[in-house]
């Protein structure tokens, strides 16, 4: 359990030098029993000190990594507005040794063409599950084998066969797989396989108390490179799980379940499945392992991923540099926008849709939207023009023509006087941008 601020207190020098940001020994120690500071930050903590309060610097729940650097855990909060989230839920996607060759090839294809663009983001699945169902080691070995022969991502390999793992991993011991999983029948032999390859291992258990159980007999083994399972069979049992696992770990510092949580989805229907993952990628779940590699369906979870893993401090913004759409010469219109990737991205593509090769420069509006940017003052008309004037192109276009958001038309007379540019008020809506162009001479 992890220790109270008091009792952390004893155990540092109390010379309130402040050299570590706080003023006080007292309010570091307060500051290190609620994870809100590092012990690294004082200078003078002896080691003896320094090994008992390891427990209590640790971040709540473990950073577990394998593979080609997946992270998984390291998480701090509950919600991500108390402070922020730190790793993306990793998504998986699971191949079955019962799978023939030719059906191994095309699975393992459609896996490596997941990869999207999207707003100026780069999504892609991080890892593939070897699943042992044929209940043959060598069989289990070979599409292990194949799969990380045609494939970067990070590798699971899955089976309740400690003989089985064993001949599929050790081929494979340098790409640094996760392997399991651990139950109460097999976790000797499996814990100690992961201890000797020094690689992540899979503990599973149905229900809390025996998880519990099989964690505290797996530590007793020397070792803590966990990910847990809890077995549930259900959507909703899942769910509860997840939810009680990261409450104990962050709430109670429990450290038997200060571990990430990797789940398997259940429903064989690819569209249910999705909705499925989407709630454990909602909920707590550090790796969801799905069966679908329907490229449609996971873009959709991906997209869902990457709104609840954006700091909500931080908006998606796209650099704030001049950008050309087309073959553009000295003729092209010449758009203003704002660098949050929504707005940007939309301008983008209606210009696209024109036909009419432009430029366009998104102001560094700090990732605001026009009206909000305008709202807070970032979208004047003196930074505005000095954007421009920075960003070169007036030097690439020999008309004096500058487009604005229709929303911002009251900025058009200052900019105008500023720029001696002939300022032209654009539609207040992306969507206008295609029929506003054919009013352009």
């Amino acid at each position: 359990m992890a220790l109270s601020g008091l009792e952390i207190y004893k155990q540092l020098p109390k010379k309130n030098c402040g050299e570590c940001g706080v003023p006080t020994c007292l309010a570091f120690a307060m500051a290190l029993s609620s994870g809100k500071a590092a012990l690294d930050t004082c200078p003078y903590v002896t080691d003896v000190a320094r090994e008992n309060l390891a427990s209590a610097s640790a971040p709540p729940i473990k950073a577990i990594t394998f593979g080609n650097g997946t992270v998984m855990g390291d998480e701090t909060v509950m919600f991500r507005h108390d402070k922020t989230f730190y790793h993306e839920t990793t998504l998986i996607v699971q191949v079955s040794d019962a799978l023939s060759d030719d059906e191994v090839s095309v699975k393992l294809a459609e896996i490596n063409g997941l990869e999207f663009d999207r707003v100026g983001l780069h999504y892609s699945l991080e890892g593939v599950a070897i699943v042992n169902e044929s209940g043959d080691a060598a069989r289990f070995a070979k599409v292990a084998a194949t799969v990380a022969a045609g494939t970067e991502k990070s590798i699971l390999l899955i089976s309740d066969d400690p003989a089985a793992l064993k001949a599929a991993l050790v081929p494979l011991a340098s790409r640094k797989p996760l392997i399991g999983e651990a139950n109460a029948d097999n976790y000797e032999a499996i814990v100690n396989l992961a201890k000797e390859n020094s690689v992540p291992v899979i503990l599973k258990a149905e229900g809390l108390d025996a998880l519990n159980d099989l964690v505290e007999k797996a530590t007793a083994l020397g070792y803590k490179e966990f990910v847990l399972d809890p077995g549930s069979k259900t959507t909703v049992q899942k769910l509860a799980d997840l939810t009680q696992l990261r409450r104990l770990a962050i709430k109670k510092k429990f450290r038997a379940f200060g571990y990430p949580v990797l789940v398997f989805t259940n429903h064989t229907d690819p569209l249910e499945e999705i909705m499925e993952a989407s709630v454990y990628v909602a909920k707590y779940a550090s790796a969801v392992v799905l069966k679908t590699s329907a490229k449609a369906l996971l873009l959709t979870l991906m997209t869902l991923k990457q709104n609840i893993y954006t700091d909500p401090q931080k908006p998606i913004q796209v650099e704030p540099k001049l950008h050309s759409v087309g073959d553009v010469n000295e003729n092209s219109p010449f758009y203003i926008t704002t660098n949050f990737s929504l707005t940007y991205y939309c301008v983008e593509g209606e210009v696209e849709s024109s036909k009419i090769p432009s430029y366009i420069l998104p102001i560094d509006t700090e990732g605001t939207s026009v009206l909000t940017a305008y709202a807070a003052g970032k979208f004047e008309p003196e930074y505005i023009w000095d954007s421009i004037t920075k960003s070169g192109v007036m030097d690439k276009i020999k008309h004096r023509n500058i487009i604005i958001p229709g929303y911002v038309a009251v900025v058009s007379g200052k900019l105008k006087e500023l720029s001696e540019c002939n300022v032209i008020v654009g539609p207040r809506e992306s969507s206008g941008i295609v029929a506003f162009t054919k009013t352009l001479n």
